[in-house]
């Protein structure tokens, strides 16, 4: 008998133990390739609304731990404008509304002014742009349109009590800005009472090699006390957001991972305490310790392969299925890149090589004489 031929079989004589093991496995597995696939999906999704308008850098309130909780003043962006080595600047403002009646919460609604940049690559799919002279008037994503199942000439709420018209519905090629909604800059200042005040600022630099940039930062950043001045990439990984979702998903993912490796762990020394009297008559054909140790490894990592594949395709439809959903359709695009896949079966054949590893050293020290008398 083959070795390879001799590991599928010990799997398969013992069907009900090895599918939950492989059960375990594949829930960590999912764990980790959901969980740290839309982690990472989530700070692709709000890094590319600033590469994909070649947006270099981005000018904060200093020591502000929420990027939301920022506070600047408009004026700042006419003072960085003349900067030399300054290509265009954007001033926004961005606030968070819930609609609770429909259960939708944490929609991003964008101040922006109407010569920006940032509308240049928004497509109208339905109404018009925002125009001079619009007040109490917004424009909404595609998905943010369709979870509030509102259209061109009707009115939402932003605030409680503050209708606005939809006068336009736009398409982006990023998920988060579809889930989003755009007002006139002076329209929500007046509607949330922030009167002159901004979140952001947006500035693409003439030249984008780092030296340049970081003498632009050096500028910019004299210009007043208080303010920070981050790249684009920068801006996105040291937000309190990002850096949440990626430590609740590792967590979770942690835990889940422990689990399956004891499960694997107990699988395996169940079985070798199952198999003594068979692993005894093996060394005593001549079988070296380090073929046995082989044999209970292959069995484990093969186990935990089996538990990769049938979790990453549980991650793929819980993530779809997620991306479907009004409540969270906004920020989970549904897709799991290549490189989280292939994380989750390392991990899953890290957990074979863990739990199998024990259970083969222990099978490897077994006498034959005693192994032989065992029943």
């Amino acid at each position: 008998m083959r070795f390879a031929t001799l590991v599928f079989t010990n799997i398969r004589r013992r069907p009900t133990r090895s599918a939950l093991t492989v059960s375990g496995v594949a829930i960590a597995v999912t764990a980790v390739v959901a969980l740290v696939g839309i982690a990472r999906s989530f700070e692709k999704t709000l890094l590319a609304i600033y590469e994909s308008r070649g947006v270099d850098l981005v000018v904060v309130r200093a020591g502000g731990v929420q990027r939301l909780g920022s506070v600047l003043d408009e004026t700042l962006g006419e003072r960085i404008r003349r900067l030399p080595g300054v290509h265009k600047v954007s001033p926004a403002l961005a606030e968070v509304v819930s609609f609770e009646k429909l259960d939708i919460f944490g929609v991003l609604v964008r101040g922006l002014p109407l010569e920006s940049f940032i509308l240049d690559d928004i497509r109208i799919v339905a109404g018009r742009r925002l125009q001079p002279g619009d007040t109490r008037a917004v424009m909404l994503g595609t998905v943010i349109a369709k979870n509030l199942e509102t259209g061109v000439g009707r009115q939402v709420e932003v605030v409680a009590g503050k209708p606005c018209e939809v006068v336009g519905i736009f398409e982006s090629h990023n998920l988060f800005e579809n889930g989003s909604m755009i007002m006139p800059l002076e329209e929500l200042q007046k509607l949330m009472d922030r009167k002159g005040e901004i979140t952001a600022l947006m500035v693409i630099a003439d030249r984008k090699d780092r030296e340049s940039l970081d003498a632009l930062r050096d500028k910019i950043t004299s210009l007043t006390p208080c303010i920070e001045v981050l790249l684009a990439r920068e801006y996105i990984e040291t937000a309190i957001e990002v850096r949440l979702a990626r430590a609740i998903a590792w967590l979770t993912s942690t835990i889940a991972l422990m689990v399956g490796t004891i499960g694997m762990i107990n699988t395996m020394l169940t079985a070798v305490f199952e198999r003594t009297r068979e692993l005894a008559i093996l060394r005593a054909i001549g079988w070296r310790k380090s073929r046995i140790v082989k044999l209970i490894l292959s069995e484990s990592i093969i186990l935990g392969l089996a538990g990769a594949v049938v979790g990453t395709i549980l991650a793929i439809v819980i993530t779809q299925v997620l991306s479907r959903l009004p409540a969270a359709g906004r920020m989970v695009s549904g897709e799991i890149s290549p490189q989280v896949i292939l994380q989750g079966f390392a991990i899953a054949t890290l957990v074979g090589l863990v739990g199998g590893l024990f259970p083969a050293f222990r099978a490897a020290r077994l006498v034959p004489t005693e192994g032989l008398r065992h029943e």
